[in-house]
Order: C-alpha cells, then structure tokens, then sequence
C-alpha cells in the first residue's frame, strides 16, 4: 500500500521525490486523500515550502507548534509576500495537520488560532490583456515556429476564446470533443469533479482540428477522432505539464512586445477572456456560468478588476 502511494504522488508531483522516504510517505498519504488534483498539486507546492522551512531550523514537520507557525507567517509577510499567498499556505498546511491529527500522529493542529492576514475578495494580482494586447499574443502564437507550432496556435485560442481553466484543458481527451445543439463543445473535468460541457468558438475549433489532423496524418490515420490521447500532447503522446504552458506564455508574449511578458501567466489568458466578456456586455450570471465559477464573488472580482481599469474595448474578441 505504502509503495502504490509514493509510486501515484511521485508520478503526479514530482517535487516530492526530492524529500526522505518518510516525508515522501506522509505527504503522498494526505495529497491522495483530496479529491481534486488541483487541490493537491496547490497544496503540495505549499507543504514543501513549509517543509523546507522547518528543515533549515532542524524541526521535525510532526514536531511543529503554533509557535512556529506564527514565525514562518510573520516571516513571509515581512519578506512581502501576498496576504493572499500566505492565507493559501495556511489553507494547506490546515488540511496537512487535521489529517495527521484524525490518524493519532499529532495531539494538536497547529494551525488552529494562528492570526490570518486580512485579503481584498475583490483584489488579484494576475496581469489580464487588452483586446489590442490580446490580438498581439494571437499573432504571435500563429507566427511561431517549429513541429510543435500547431498546438500552440490552437492551445492559445481555446485559452482566450473558450475561458478553461489551464489544468481543464490540460487534463481534456481528444474524445472529449464533441457536439451540442449545433455547437462544438469540449468536455472538461471542472472544480469538484463535476463534467462542464463548455462550446468552442470556431476559431478555437477550426486551430484544434488542424492541429488533430496534422496528429493523426502522423500516426497513419486518416481522421482524428480515433485519436486516444490527450487533447494538447506532447511530441511522445503524453499529457503536457502546466510548466510548459508557463513557458509558452513567456515566450509568446515576449515575442509579441507585450511590456508586462515576464508577469503573465496561463491564467492571464483566462483572466482576459472573462474581463472582456464583461466589457462587452455580458450579464455577470452569464460568465459565472461560463467561468464555472460556484461563488459569484469570484466573477464579480474580474468585474471589479475591469472597472479599475480604463478600457476602450467595445466588443469582445472575434
């Protein structure tokens, strides 16, 4: 049992081999208990950073108290780090230490009372486009070069035009592909496990299927669809790593002379997507439908996001 556990984190978050078999154990053991993969791979970047902490002073992660806690908070908010960020930190290692406090490894959650730093709802520090910015980032994604410039044309469209969230479209099928009441539509695994059928505007359609084709003429098949793969895959098949579309985006933007390359993120496509959905006219209800966003504060943070902003745009991209 203990071997399935390490061998399922290690293939899923290869950050955690760099740990002790122990440490390596009893992270994978917590991690695998969350339901949502995005949950895991979030919370797991954040236990490790504790993790390190606690290591540079020789503490043991079971042996951690309260104490150490309001230190390690104290420290990364005097070092400037985002009140967001660090109450996400708190999040994680909450969840760490209830878990080992329901097994008997710990008497007691050293996270409960710690003082967390007060967060805006409506603040967010990722870096959205405008429409000229976001045309730019278009353009350079269809002058890219190389074997893999079809699946970055088609993987920047659907980003911008069809508003998922990176690990969704990451985590979509080639047979996730499909139709609805005249529309194409892509299957993608929302927050929660639940299944969203979300459409996709013809541009982002007609890039993937020429992506698919070029795919399938390489595998010997005439059409796509008996594709069995990821959706967005690499040059062996596999599924493409969120790092990589972190580098993309780089590289994209950096090409496109956009000023603000090196704060941009995969997000930021998403981010542009909705806030100019929003400047376009579309009703709030609508978006956070179309966002999959649960809680409407969360879309109501991109609307508060666009007023501080001085737009020009009068229509959404097309």
């Amino acid at each position: 049992m203990a071997g399935e556990l390490l061998a399922q984190a290690r293939a899923e978050l290869p950050a955690l081999r760099g740990l002790d078999d122990r440490a390596q154990l009893l992270a994978a053991a917590w991690l695998v208990s969350l339901r949502s993969a995005r949950t895991r791979r979030g919370y797991a970047g954040d236990w490790l950073v504790w993790h390190g902490w606690l290591a540079e002073r020789g503490i043991d992660v079971l042996a951690a108290t309260r104490l150490h806690v309001d230190l390690w908070v104290r420290g990364q908010l005097d070092a400037g780090a985002a009140h967001s960020s660090v109450c996400r930190r708190l999040s994680a290692l909450g969840s760490f230490y209830r878990y080992c406090a329901t097994r008997d490894l710990i008497e007691a959650v050293p996270t409960v009372g710690v003082h967390r730093p007060a967060v805006d709802p409506y603040a967010t520090t990722t870096v959205g486009l405008s429409r000229d910015e976001a045309r730019a980032l278009l353009a350079a994604a269809d002058a890219d070069t190389g074997p893999a410039r079809l699946r970055t044309a088609a993987m920047i469209r659907t980003l911008l035009f069809s508003e998922p969230r990176v690990d969704e479209l990451l985590g979509a099928d080639v047979t996730d592909l499909g139709h609805d009441q005249g529309h194409r539509v892509l299957a993608i695994q929302r927050k929660g496990g639940t299944t969203k059928r979300i459409p996709l505007a013809p541009a982002s359609f007609s890039a993937l299927e020429t992506y698919l084709l070029a795919r399938a003429a390489r595998a010997g098949l005439a059409d796509w669809r008996p594709l069995d793969e990821p959706l967005l895959a690499t040059a062996t098949g596999g599924r493409l790593r969120q790092a990589h579309l972190w580098e993309l985006v780089h590289r994209l933007a950096r090409a496109a002379g956009l000023e603000a390359w090196d704060r941009l993120s995969p997000h930021s496509l998403r981010h542009t997507a909705i806030t100019l959905a929003l400047d376009a006219g579309a009703s709030l209800r609508d978006v956070q439908d179309y966002a999959g966003h649960r809680d409407p504060r969360s879309t109501r943070r991109y609307d508060h996001s666009r007023q501080s902003q001085t737009y020009t745009l009068a229509t959404y991209l097309t």
